[in-house]
């Protein structure tokens, strides 16, 4: 039986879960040397996270079973772990909440969880340790994503440590995905660096696209002329790709460009970028020019495309 490249991957995956698993304890009979199943402790969680839940909250947020969520609820009710009052808002709902013993059988849990989760850290350098970070939220995205829950994210302007943060993943991004040489990381430095010494707020604007305190896309909005705005520097995180992020902040360059009074917003792209061009050209760009061109160590085609406001 010829093994396809989905079955690799699957294998893969299997394999990491049990590497994965069997590192952090979840094996074991009691979770972390405690009385709790991995389940029992995640339930302990959500309830040591919140004032009070009702059993359907619970039961959605860690989509478990009724039936069986209903016998470890009873099981903490009978060890004195949990209380049930009535909800002054509706008599027929119980809001659980943990009790004072109940907060005091997950807290060394908790502490060793953390402690444990510190040591795996502790043994990889700083680099290794946000590159692991990084890779498990990747996976959360990805994983979001396709799952139909939303994923939220937020657009700010930029703070300190952005601007270089643009240049880098430009730089880092267009290499591994295009290998574009080190010259176009210096364009986009020179870009930057016009952009915050020229920086006129009321024609121009950045937005960092940003999701759990981490940057995911940037975009920004600069005067041509009196009368035409260029978006530049357009950028989603590969991770954070299928969110709806580059929509959002093209939309938002186009919402600035109408309020400031500009005619019209050009940018310029090339060809090989597959994603953007289709992105600009559903919001309403149009090309108008192509020109060929070598740069940043590749043969490229060049493209200016418009939108008339």
């Amino acid at each position: 039986m010829v093994e396809t490249a989905l079955d690799q991957r699957v294998a893969a995956l299997r394999g990491f879960n049990r590497f994965y698993t069997q590192r952090i304890g979840v094996l074991q009979e009691g979770l972390l040397s405690s009385p709790f199943s991995l389940t029992e402790a995640r339930v302990l969680y959500e309830l040591a996270g919140a004032d009070q839940l009702t059993a359907s909250q619970l039961g959605k947020s860690l989509e478990l079973d009724a039936g069986y969520l209903s016998r470890i609820l009873r099981g903490f009710e009978r060890r004195g772990l949990i209380c049930r009052d009535t909800s002054p808002n509706d008599r027929r709902v119980a809001l659980l909440s943990l009790t004072a013993q109940g907060r005091e059988a997950f807290a060394p849990l908790e502490a060793r969880s953390q402690a444990q989760i510190g040591t795996l850290l502790r043994d990889l350098s700083d680099g290794e340790q946000a590159r692991l970070v990084a890779a498990a939220r990747t996976i959360e995205r990805l994983l979001v994503a396709r799952s139909g829950e939303p994923a939220s994210f937020q657009l700010r302007p930029p703070r300190p440590g952005d601007m270089g943060w643009v240049t880098q993943r430009h730089g880092a991004l267009y290499a591994q995905e295009y290998g574009w040489d080190m010259r176009f990381e210096a364009l986009v430095a020179g870009i930057v660096a016009q952009f915050v010494k020229s920086f006129d707020p009321r024609r121009e604007c950045c937005w960092i696209a940003e999701k759990d305190g981490e940057n995911i896309g940037s975009v920004f909005l600069v005067a041509e002329t009196e009368t035409t705005a260029k978006l530049r520097l357009l950028l989603v995180e590969p991770g954070a790709r299928g969110l709806g992020v580059g929509t959002r902040l093209v939309r938002e360059c186009l919402r600035f460009s109408r309020q400031a009074g500009y005619a019209k917003v050009l940018l310029w792209t090339n060809s090989v970028l597959v994603a953007a061009r289709r992105l600009y050209q559903r919001e309403g760009f149009r090309r108008i020019k192509e020109e060929p061109h070598c740069s940043f160590g590749q043969e490229l085609v060049g493209e200016t495309w418009e939108m008339i406001l």
